[in-house]
Parts: structure tokens; sequence; C-alpha cells
């Protein structure tokens, strides 16, 4: 049986509380330390936004809990896409300082060297969508720890575990993945466990995202941490606790039947801090912003129309869309709604909390080139 570690938390005890949460779900027996131990954080946003990225008390929380235990071979990592930056990302949500303080290098994924895997599992969309499949080669024999945070996702309805590895093992253009989402996001679960010596979640929902995810969301104070080996056990209480049924959720559907972790929470360990965890409910609900919205629409009205999908998503004519939801995300929504929203935040404990970590200096960086390795 799969096991989750649930606890309460709060700004004046979350640090403490998940080096107790890791320590409950045992994660050393999933993160051995003669291996390297990569960090996948999570970039959904250049810019900060709550709930929408890894907070800096995620990333202190864990990190002071692994130098605890003498964890020596780390290194943190998030990759770019169309429409985020790493290095920026990294110092907008204050991750730099964090990082230097506990001597741990940040590598963007541009930098580092992809080579080509061959699955052994069988794939049920990645051969399809890319042809081939890449993986950063310092991955191989490492063990991995995901970042996630509790929230809604206009793709894929909830966003956990699972999903935070599409930004570690698809490069640069993975929105090419959208139109078979719940598919690319088993496959990556089937590669990660070919490729990892060992895998483990922290996921934070002290600030927790509703509504129309993974960027312009409403903030939500849930005031749980969760932890656990099983990716797919994770993401299922995790949707469970924001009001979804977890086996309606098409990627914990097709991972849990393809016996990649277990889905369904009545065959799932939960312990931790709370009690009756399972009559939990956020009341979350998924939307979709406009962006999205009609990426899926134009997606599908051409999915079948060979050449056209091609010049709407492969062609220079794609860098219209990725504009538009730059505009539209950065230029138009944050400096209004988003501003707003943040503002309302700051007053919370846990924008207060926010608020006492510092940026550092802004980073020298060479600049991320335009990549990608198929």
């Amino acid at each position: 049986m799969s096991r989750v570690t649930v606890m309460k938390t709060s700004p004046e005890t979350v640090i403490k509380d998940y080096k107790t949460l890791m320590n409950l779900a045992e994660y050393k027996k999933s993160v051995e330390k003669e291996n390297k131990t990569i960090l996948k954080l999570n970039l959904s946003w250049t810019l900060f936004y709550p709930a929408c990225s890894t907070p800096p008390w995620q990333l202190e929380g864990v990190l002071n809990t692994l130098k605890t235990d003498n964890y020596r071979n780390i290194v943190a990592v998030e990759n770019q896409t169309v429409v985020t930056h790493p290095w920026k990302g990294a110092y907008y949500n204050k991750w730099l300082p964090l990082l230097n303080n506990h001597e741990i290098d940040f590598k963007p994924l541009t930098d580092v060297k992809w080579v080509l895997h061959k699955p052994e599992s069988e794939m049920l969309a990645m051969d399809d969508i890319f042809g081939e499949v890449w993986v950063p080669e310092m991955f191989y024999g490492s063990n991995v720890i995901h970042f996630p945070t509790v929230k809604t996702h206009g793709h894929t309805t909830t966003t956990g575990a699972m999903k935070n590895a599409f930004g570690g093992l698809i490069p640069k253009y993975r929105h090419h993945a959208h139109k078979k989402i719940h598919e690319v996001l088993v496959d990556l679960l089937s590669i990660q466990k070919e490729i990892h010596k060992g895998i483990f979640a922290v996921m934070d929902g002290g600030v927790c995202g509703n509504g129309a995810g993974p960027r312009i969301m409403e903030p939500f104070n849930g005031n749980i941490i969760l932890a656990g080996e099983d990716q797919v056990a994770i993401d299922a209480v995790a949707a469970k606790i924001m009001g979804f049924d977890p086996l309606k959720i098409d990627y914990i559907k097709m991972a849990h039947d393809k016996g990649l972790g277990i889905g369904d929470t009545d065959q799932i360990e939960i312990n931790g801090n709370v009690d009756n965890i399972k009559s939990i409910n956020f009341g979350f609900e998924t939307k979709k912003s406009l962006i999205i919205k009609w990426d899926q629409r134009i997606r599908k009205k051409t999915m079948n129309i060979g050449w056209l999908h091609q010049i709407l998503f492969n062609s220079p004519l794609f860098k219209s869309f990725i504009f538009a939801s730059e505009f539209y995300h950065d230029r138009l929504w944050y400096p209004t709604a988003g501003k707003k929203k943040i503002r309302e935040f700051k007053k919370t404990c846990w924008g207060k909390m926010f608020d006492t970590y510092t940026y550092g200096d802004f980073p020298e960086y060479k600049e991320v080139k335009d990549w990608d390795p198929y």
C-alpha cells in the first residue's frame, strides 16, 4: 500500500514542519545519500504570483532537512519554456539566496547535456508527438525530489508531482504535448522510473491555487503540506483535498491502471497530523484562462488537418501565439488584476512571510539560448 503524509502547517512552523513531514514520509528510503539528488523546482511564471511556483519556505524547509541529514551531492534545476526564463524566475521567486546559503548550484536545464533515451516502457504519446525521447544526462542514476504546489490546471484539472516532471524531461517546446497531455504525464512517470534511483515529492499547500491555473488563480490559504514516494498517490490525495474525484482525472486514472502508482485514495495509507483527511474538501473548481481556452480550441479544431496544424504550431507563426500569451499574462493581467491580488495576498500571514525572504542580487547569466535538442 502506498503512503502519503499530510500535515497541518502555518508560517510560524512551516520550516520545521517540512522536516517532520519528510521524516514521517520516510524520505531517506527513496532519497539515498550516495546518489546525486536533483531538486526539481517548479516555475510556472517568471514573475512571482502566489501558488504559481515553488515558494521560498518550501525550498528552505527541504534544504534545511537535507542539510541536517548530511546530504551533500545536491543540485537544483528548472527548465525554460517559451514564456518563462529560469534565471529570472529563480530571482523573482527568491530561490537564489536560499540555494547560495546552502552552497547548492542552480542549473537551468538549457545549459546541461541532453541525451537520447530509448524507453523500456511502452509510450502512450511521446513517440507520436516527439518521435524520440531526450533527457538530461545528469538525471541518470540520480534521485529526484519534486516541488509541486496544490493547485488546479486548465489543461489537466489539477497539477502536482507527476506534472512537475513535465518541466524536467521535455525541452523548451513542450507545449506540443498539450494535445495528449494526460498520456504524456503517464509516459514521463514511466521514464522517471527508468532513469532515477529514487523519486520523492514534497508538495506545498500552505498557499494553494484555485481556478485558472497554473498562473492566474485565486490564492487560497490551505495550511497543509504533503509528501510521499508514490507520485500518483500524492497527486490523488491532493486532488481529493481540492475537491475532485482523483480517478476521474485522466492522468491519475491512466497511471493507476498502468500500475505506476495508486490513484484510489481508499487504497492509500494517509498519515500525519490531520484528522479525517478524506473529509476535507477545499471546493476548488478548475477554470481555463483565455490563453488555455484558445490553445485547446485551435489544437482540437486543427488536429486532423495536418498541414494547418503544422503551420500553426511548428512554424514561425507560432511566435504570434507566444507573444499573445506573454502580452496577456505579463502586460495586461499581471499589472492590473494580478497586482491587486498580490496586494491582498501580502496582507495575509503567508504574504507577510514571503516578504521576509530576500531577492538577493540579480543573477549574472549567459543568455538562455534558443535551443531544442530534438
